[in-house]
Parts: structure tokens; C-alpha cells; sequence
């Protein structure tokens, strides 16, 4: 069985975060494992509180998995810190792993900021680099680009300043909020536009870390990097489809949804 990595935050709620990177691995037919760059206490209404690893024990989690169980993709999410930036660049050269996928978590839809200037700098400098695939929404791909993104045709001109400045593909997420959901890939001097159709639902947490871990997750199955996104696009339509409304905010999508078998039934108590 292929094995992908996840460094990533944790989200006690289950929707983001490690545990959406896990469900979606396990549905994706790989074997998930994780490194935990923070824990956070938070639910479908916002978060509460935020505990970062340290530098020396996020090192050691990196160690513990390249060490036994080498990952054939690794996702990463969201890192808040300069120093954990600066520990996983220098293990993944150290390592060497093939098909990382980064997720740059940045600027939230928003356009709220989620980490501080020194943390996206070092993540220009030292991750984003090393990436093979890149997964900006468009406020993090107008930080990236260093220009503003308002139309489709600029999203390409963007996409293709950031592939040439770090030499990594990019795949630019439209999102509802400009063209529904079509995303472009810039790779190798070439683009590709990868067309969805907006589903109402507005339990929509944790689907960046779910796309980013589902490409992740194809790419260490052998398939490229086209095949890889539209596998990982169909697969967060499916969940999405579903319509599972938990919590009282924007609650999660249902990452089980193609789970079928005799250890998914419940107990029939009538």
C-alpha cells in the first residue's frame, strides 16, 4: 500500500486540519500518517485556542516517520510558525521525498491573515521551493504574485508569475467567489482548467486540506499531476454532495461518503 505524509495542524472539530487529511488519505486507498505542527481547540464556530509544536519536537516527529514508514506523497497544511517552517524545509531536504504538495495557508477567503509577515516570508523562501504542487486560493495567490486577482485572466497571468518565481506547478483555486469552482494548473509553461460546478452547501470546512491531501494521496498511486486533481475534484464534489450538516457554523463535509461495507453499518436499535 502507498503511503502518504500529512504536517499539518490538528482540528479538534474533525473537519480541517490532520483529521479531514486522514479520513480523506483513507478514502483515497492510501495509508495516512501525520506530523503535527499545532493543536487547536476549535469547532464549526471559529477557534478557541492554539498550542504550536516546538521546533525540537516537530523534528523529532519528522525523524520518526521518514525514519520507518517513508512517505510516497506528503501534504502540507498550515504552519504558523517561522522557526517549524524553517525544520520542515530542512528535513524534506534532507529526506528527499517525491510529490510534496503544500497547501500555502496564508490569507483565509476572507482575506483575513492567518500568519504573521515572518512566516510567509520564510515559507517563500525555504518551502515553497521545494513544493512540487502548489494549492493558493486567490487571496494567497495575489500574496504569491504580488498583484490582484479579479478575473480568470488573471488568475493565469498570477499562476504564471508564481511558477516562474518558485518553479513549482501551481494549481489556483477559483472558488464561488470569482468563478465558481474552476481551478487553473500553470505547469511547465502550460495551463489547464479544471471546471466544477457549484454545489449548495454551505458546510464547507476543511475543503482545502481536503483537495490538497486527496491530490496528495493520487499522486503517491502513481498518477500525475492532471489525473491527480481531477481524481481529488471529484472526489471533495462527492463529499460535498452529501450534505452533512453538523455544528452550528460552516460544519464539515462527510469524507466517508463512498464508504460502503459491513463495518460502516449502525446499529439498528428500533
Amino acid at each position: 500500500m502507498k503511503v502518504t505524509l500529512t504536517i499539518a495542524g490538528s482540528d479538534s472539530s474533525g473537519g480541517a486540519g490532520i483529521q479531514a487529511d486522514l479520513k480523506t488519505m483513507c478514502m483515497n486507498g492510501v495509508y495516512g500518517e501525520s506530523v503535527i505542527t499545532a493543536l487547536t481547540a476549535q469547532n464549526t464556530t471559529g477557534v478557541r485556542a492554539v498550542l504550536d509544536s516546538t521546533p525540537a519536537f516537530l523534528e523529532a516527529q519528522l525523524d520518526a516517520v521518514f525514519e520507518d514508514i517513508y512517505p510516497d506523497a506528503v501534504k502540507i497544511g498550515m504552519v504558523s510558525q517561522s522557526a517549524l517552517i524553517h525544520v520542515i524545509a530542512t528535513k524534506l531536504q534532507y529526506y528527499h521525498p517525491k510529490n510534496i504538495v503544500l497547501d500555502p495557508v496564508m490569507v483565509a477567503t476572507s482575506r483575513a491573515k492567518l500568519i504573521s509577515d515572518e512566516a510567509i516570508h520564510t515559507l517563500k523562501e525555504e518551502l515553497i521551493p521545494l513544493a512540487n504542487l502548489i494549492t493558493p486560493n486567490i487571496p494567497e495567490a495575489e500574496v504569491l504574485s504580488h498583484m490582484k486577482i479579479t478575473s480568470s485572466k488573471d488568475m493565469l497571468k498570477a499562476a504564471k508569475k508564481i511558477y516562474d518565481t518558485y518553479g513549482c506547478a501551481v494549481l489556483c483555486k477559483g472558488g464561488h467567489q470569482l468563478n465558481d469552482a474552476n481551478d487553473l494548473l500553470y505547469i511547465n509553461n502550460t495551463y489547464q482548467w479544471f471546471y466544477g460546478k457549484r454545489i449548495p452547501n454551505n458546510n464547507t470546512h476543511g475543503t482545502g486540506c481536503t483537495l490538497s491531501s486527496a491530490i496528495a494521496a493520487n499522486l503517491a498511486k502513481g498518477f500525475t499531476i492532471q489525473e491527480s486533481i481531477q481524481r481529488a475534484k471529484d472526489y471533495l464534489s462527492l463529499a460535498l454532495s452529501a450534505m452533512l450538516d453538523l455544528g452550528a457554523g460552516s460544519g464539515p463535509m462527510m469524507h466517508n461518503v463512498n464508504l460502503k461495507g459491513i463495518y460502516s453499518e449502525e446499529a439498528d436499535n428500533e
